[in-house]
């Protein structure tokens, strides 16, 4: 009797133990695209660290938007020297103006979000400007959703910014996020799916760099009656004799002396290696579209947007560099205005664009033409104070 429950126990335990969903699981999954993380640090690390398109379109907006001249004025005048433009020219011990605005734009076109800390002394007024990494500060919100906190964290360390007072020490600079109420949009997030696309046929090239590109052909061994094979050591000696006579730079274009009953079948790339350049190349165009840099000036083939390089290099600078450059060089000039109680205005200076002395010389010619203009009406056209240094209006 107890040989019967013993053996009837053994019988209903499963020799393997499975859950019934298991299978259903593993094929919704398998065939599923894998993407790369789309935060920051992830998007930071494979797209512009890892990725030559990316860096490049971050470098090539960053350094050109932080060469361009910027002026300061209010509505009386121009001012040649000034403090805040000696606060920009050299803004801490440790940077200088085209090193502390190239990270500014770069930190805004990685992440969406770009800080920068002001340094007050007794007075109130800014003596140093910092850029600060945006993957390392949170906004704190307060109960009516606006921040009244920057928390800037490094390792296990945390600095809090009171953001509550009448001017803030962080200067906030974000792109437009229709989701988020405290955080921008960066363009890499925009390009991520075709960083993913660009990366991967990259490392599809390189695979097939470490494989010898495909073999340029094949040896068949047909034998006396067409359907002979080699035997081992056969093998071993003909895989040994190309590895050492037929592989590797050095022997490029070397013949081949075949045996008896071996022939040589020259293959190539398939139409669906092909197709992979054609996909790398069209991903990079479309990171080059996120960032609106013009594939022309990254080298990128088959683009024919613009009639020449000029013509690129002008819708560059007057659709991307000066809409981005015009709006940060405003929030720094209303945000450092507040710490000194000033209102002033700072602008690139458009006269001082060589890539824009075209639709410069255009504009001031038909300005020049208007006599129906006063002087200062023609100044104000041209982004000039209304009043000469001289004192004349008319």
């Amino acid at each position: 009797m107890f040989d019967f429950f013993r053996n009837r126990a053994v019988a209903d335990v499963p020799e393997q133990k499975a859950s019934a969903t298991g299978k259903v699981v593993a094929w919704q999954t398998g065939g599923r695209v894998a993407w790369s993380p789309r935060d920051a640090v992830s998007l930071t690390r494979s797209g512009f660290s890892g990725n030559p398109v990316g860096f490049r379109s971050v470098k090539l907006i960053a350094e050109a938007a932080a060469a361009l001249p910027l002026v300061l004025q209010d509505v009386e005048q121009r001012f040649e020297t000034h403090p805040l433009l000696s606060l920009i020219k050299r803004p801490n011990p440790g940077q200088g103006r085209a090193e502390l605005l190239e990270a500014l734009y770069a930190q805004l076109l990685l992440s969406g979000n770009a800080y920068v800390e002001a340094v007050a002394g007794e007075s109130g007024a800014p003596l140093e400007l910092h850029v600060l990494r945006s993957d390392r500060m949170s906004v704190v919100p307060g109960s009516d959703g606006w921040p009244v906190a920057y928390e800037y964290a490094v390792g296990g360390a945390k600095h809090r910014f009171d953001a509550g007072g009448a001017v803030s020490p962080i200067c906030h600079i974000k792109s437009f996020h229709p989701q988020d109420d405290h955080y921008g949009f960066s363009p890499m997030q925009a390009a991520a799916m075709a960083l993913d696309v660009h990366t991967a046929a990259s490392r599809w090239s390189k695979s097939l760099l470490d494989n010898a590109a495909r073999p340029s052909g094949a040896i068949v061994y047909r034998g006396s009656d067409g359907q002979s094979q080699l035997s081992g050591d056969q093998y071993e000696r003909l895989v040994s004799e190309i590895e050492t006579n037929h592989s590797g730079a050095r022997n490029a274009g070397r013949p081949m002396l075949l045996e008896g009953g071996l022939d040589w079948k020259p293959m190539g790339f398939s139409p669906s290696d092909m197709e992979f350049q054609k996909t790398k190349e069209a991903a990079a165009r479309e990171i080059a579209l996120a960032f609106g840099v013009p594939p022309m000036l990254l080298g990128i083939q088959g683009d024919a947007t613009y009639a020449n390089y000029q013509e690129a290099n002008r819708a560059f600078y007057r659709l991307t560099v000066l809409p981005l450059a015009t709006r940060v060089a405003a929030a720094l000039a209303e945000w450092l205005g507040a710490h000194t109680g000033e209102d002033v205005v700072l602008a690139p200076d458009l006269d001082q664009v060589p890539a824009l002395s075209a639709e410069r010389d255009a504009q001031w010619a038909r300005v020049a033409a208007a006599d129906f203009l006063s002087v200062a009406e023609k100044r104000r056209l041209l982004g000039l104070p209304a009043v000469a240094e001289d004192g004349a209006d008319e």
